[in-house]
């Protein structure tokens, strides 16, 4: 069937539309990625520290100065998700481990259990070298504190909730700038959110 002159400017008209708004919205989204929102009470940065890492080695706040760091809450005998929330940070480590100014801290949920040696096992599993990744162990409190109330991550202690697990903590990682703000929260457990993680450090560290 042969288009009239009207009915091709139409088609024009329609695909150019269509482009246009894919472009826009494109566009758009590549913008609000960029800019990183803010997370937290105006003026929140994540606070003071000092926990042990898996080489025995004391790590404070003053490690992280300057850093984009990832921060993570596990621990080493978790039956559930903690082995693929490693997993999925691993490709993030294995992306920037050659970035000076960047760093996984994962922290565990169960000190007194996860001390230097058993962190040192579990962290070689996923090649993890204490200098970009750290697996911190130290007071249970603190470590409880920092997670609450410093990067607005959920864990509890299951023997005061009453469930089955030993310890329940989120499944969410939290993303820190070199200022101490948090940026974002993505699912571990999650490629796809692990992938938005992986565009958002490679932002901070430009």
């Amino acid at each position: 069937m042969k288009m009239t002159k009207g009915s091709r400017i139409a088609v024009i008209s329609l695909v150019t539309t269509t482009v246009l708004g894919i472009v826009l919205l494109a566009g758009y989204i590549i913008r609000s990625r960029n800019q990183l929102p803010v997370l937290g009470e105006p003026g929140h940065r994540a606070g003071a520290f000092a926990f042990v890492n898996q080489a025995g080695q004391t790590i404070t706040e003053q490690d992280v100065a300057g850093k984009v760091t990832v921060v993570e809450y596990f621990f080493t005998t978790c039956p559930g998700i903690c082995k693929l929330m490693n997993r999925n940070l691993e490709r993030v480590y294995k992306t920037f481990h050659d970035q000076p100014d960047f760093m996984i801290l994962s922290h565990t949920v169960d000190p007194e259990a996860d001390s230097a040696p058993v962190l040192q096992a579990y962290a070689s599993g996923f090649g993890a070298e204490s200098g970009n990744w750290q697996f911190l162990t130290g007071n249970k409190d603190s470590l409880y504190r920092m997670a609450r109330q410093e990067y607005l991550l959920s864990v509890e202690d299951a023997g005061k909730t009453g469930t089955v697990d030993d310890f329940i903590h989120t499944q969410y990682v939290c993303l820190v700038d070199r200022e101490r703000r948090l940026r974002g929260f993505y699912d571990a457990t999650d490629s796809l959110s692990v992938a938005a993680l992986i565009l958002d450090v490679g932002r901070l560290l430009k």
